[in-house]
């Protein structure tokens, strides 16, 4: 396969001038994601006090050392808990993502309890489900470090009632499909909250801190009059002894991590590993040129052959049709020895683009080989010319090429995503198996400027059909007004906080990425699981 030649300067002006934008947006990034540990960090001294581990110390404890944990969501909820950015605590009050315990591939989702008792938020439940749901299509047992205070009633919302269900729904679902569910209570699970151990396949205790009752004793003096103790309600050896609840009774945080890493090896889950991957060289050039190749503002051309020189088994790339549809790009590649199909944009999709893309799509599909969109698109092309060429009904065999494509699809937002564009790359609305952006990513309808130059063009239009003078100052106001909420809107850290992707990522990290969920899609993809009707349920 050849290998690109790289044509990037990297004493350039332009090449230091996005280095030191993306530079920025990622301090960024990581100042949010510190925000989070240190608000629960915060909680130490009580956690101390009550013997136990914080959240992030129990995931720690949970997970191989050394093994690598694609924590997923970090800005789940960023800015839509609290107006304010610089009062919004990102995370969703959960931490999760993919890591191996006792060298098991799993999906583990921690109750951050250390912020606000681990109350459920509105974006934390999205978060849960969206996490319960890459298990299921991926094929991960799912472990739950249960720890939460329920619902925040003082900011009741009936929405957020009404959709946590679904979390229920989806874990009776994963332990249907034959995917253990493991409950590790730490603390309280109350009301709803007690259904999570309650509809896991294994459940693990902690004596005297865990707690699992559909009704607390304020609620049962509030509803019967019963008067009763947490203890007798609920406790973690009412449950192992009487109710039949709990399966493992553990002295403390640590003993319960232990005796679940037990349990995993127990499992026999790795007997279908796929093979050992062959041999495979790194890249010709650094990641770290990434940031200074990426750039923050997308009127301004960006080679994708640079990213893939960059990300791909020895800069190796095998180029489909290049001559035909230039503006898209599309070939095969290989990242840490798992073979990838690659679709990409220099520009916006015109016809025969798209009807490469559709045609690449298809010969992938027929060999099996997994799909990586790297998007960078300002849509698909507009004009007489295009329509009268066909735009639509080409972009449509795209989007049917897509839509129905069963082979995993990953998705990385590297720039622009704007209009159709974002769909026909596989953009989060066409479920990609895994879907992440780098921090420069803008993703709309259209952008800000051309949004609000349509406006004001219908606007005016407006305003001479009905005889009236043109009123630049409020066509002016209106613009304003647009470009503010469009560009509010658009960057990757809003998109991502409304659970758009699976998170923000370093482009130096683009690879390593790729590398861990095409590993986790070859896994699912040979794993032969033995469904039963209903999930487990205990005598």
């Amino acid at each position: 396969m050849p290998a690109l030649s790289s044509r990037v300067t990297p004493q350039g002006e332009a090449f230091q001038a996005n280095r030191a934008a993306l530079s920025g947006q990622l301090a960024r990034l990581r100042s949010l994601e510190a925000r989070t540990r240190d608000k629960s960090a915060a909680s130490a001294p009580l956690f101390a006090k009550r013997g136990q581990l914080l959240p992030r110390e129990r995931l720690g404890a949970l997970l191989d050392p050394g093994a690598p944990f694609l924590e997923m969501a970090t800005l789940a909820g960023y800015c839509l808990d609290h107006a304010d950015p610089e009062r919004s605590v990102p995370g969703g009050g959960l931490l999760g993502g993919i890591g191996f315990v006792s060298g098991v591939r799993c999906m583990v989702v921690a109750d951050d309890s250390g912020i606000d008792a681990g109350a459920v938020q509105p974006m934390g439940i999205e978060k849960f489900q969206r996490l319960q749901q890459v298990a299921l299509a991926q094929k991960l047992p799912f472990i739950h470090l249960v720890e939460c205070a329920g619902a925040n009633l003082l900011d009741y919302k009936v929405e957020t009632f009404i959709h946590g269900g679904s979390g229920f729904y989806w874990l009776a679902r994963l332990s249907a499909a034959g995917l253990p569910v493991i409950s590790v209570v730490h603390g309280p699970s109350t009301a709803g909250g007690a259904y999570m151990p309650g509809l896991s396949d294994y459940v693990v205790m902690v004596r005297e801190r865990a707690k699992a009752f559909l009704a607390g004793p304020p609620l049962l003096k509030a509803a019967t009059g019963e008067i009763a103790s947490e203890e007798e309600l609920g406790g973690a050896e009412m449950h192992a002894a009487v109710s039949g609840l709990a399966e493992y009774l553990a002295e403390d945080d640590a003993d319960a991590l232990r005796i679940t890493r037990e349990l995993v090896a127990s499992l026999g889950w790795n007997a279908a590993l796929p093979p050992a991957l062959p041999a495979f060289e790194p890249p010709r050039y650094a990641a770290e040129e990434l940031l200074g190749i990426a750039s923050c503002d997308q009127r301004k051309p960006l080679d994708m052959r640079e990213v893939i020189a960059r990300i791909a088994d020895g800069s190796a790339f095998l180029e489909c049709k290049p001559g035909y549809g230039a503006a898209t790009v599309t070939g095969h590649a290989a990242i840490c020895g798992m073979a990838v199909g690659i679709v990409t944009n220099n520009g916006p999709l015109d016809p025969a683009g798209a009807t490469k893309a559709a045609h690449f799509i298809q010969l992938c599909c027929q060999s099996g080989t997994p799909l990586l969109f790297l998007q960078n698109t300002t849509g698909f092309m507009v004009g007489k010319a295009y329509e009268q060429a066909g735009m639509i009904k080409h972009g449509s065999k795209m989007i049917q090429a897509l839509a129905n494509a069963n082979v995993p699809r990953i998705t990385v937002h590297c720039g622009a995503s704007f209009g159709a564009g974002n769909y026909g790359m596989s953009g989060r609305g066409f479920m990609p198996d895994f879907c992440f952006s780098w921090p420069n990513a803008r993703t709309a309808v259209m952008g800000a400027e051309q949004a609000a130059t349509t406006m004001a063009i219908v606007m005016e239009g407006s305003m001479r059909r009905k005889g009236k003078e043109v009123d630049q100052d409020a066509i002016a106001a209106m613009r304003a007004r647009v470009i503010e909420t469009f560009e509010r809107q658009t960057d990757a850290f809003t998109t991502s906080g409304r659970l758009l992707d699976d998170g923000v990522i370093d482009p130096r990290d683009t690879r390593k990425v790729l590398a861990c969920v095409l590993a986790v899609c070859a896994e699912a993809r040979r794993r032969e699981l033995k469904p039963v009707q209903f999930g487990v349920a205990r005598p």
